[in-house]
């Protein structure tokens, strides 16, 4: 199992491969928005993925659009609902709500 690190808290959580963020998130305690349950349609679960990107998926145009849409995007970001995750070790820094 892969390890997800939530900052800024600095938690370390397992996770399995396959789920989507959002769920290793709320499986893991941490408090992040996602106000739609995951259809990419509020932005509430923005956050910044900073290390891992190369083993989640790549962004979907529903995702690109919703960004688009936000302010203080960055290039790492992308919404916990619509990353799945891969094998790899993750890291992600929540924004405050």
């Amino acid at each position: 199992m892969a390890t997800l690190t939530i900052n800024p808290a600095g938690s370390t959580f397992e996770f399995t491969a396959g789920q989507t963020l959002l769920s290793a998130l709320l499986a893991a305690g941490a408090v992040i928005g996602h106000k739609c349950e995951g259809n990419a349609k509020c932005g509430s679960c923005h956050l910044f993925l900073t290390e891992g990107r190369k083993s989640v998926t790549k962004t979907t145009p529903a995702e690109n659009a919703k960004l688009d849409e936000l302010v203080g995007v960055g290039s790492k970001s992308r919404l916990a609902c619509q990353v799945t995750l891969g094998e790899e070790n993750v890291t992600v820094e929540l924004l405050k709500l």
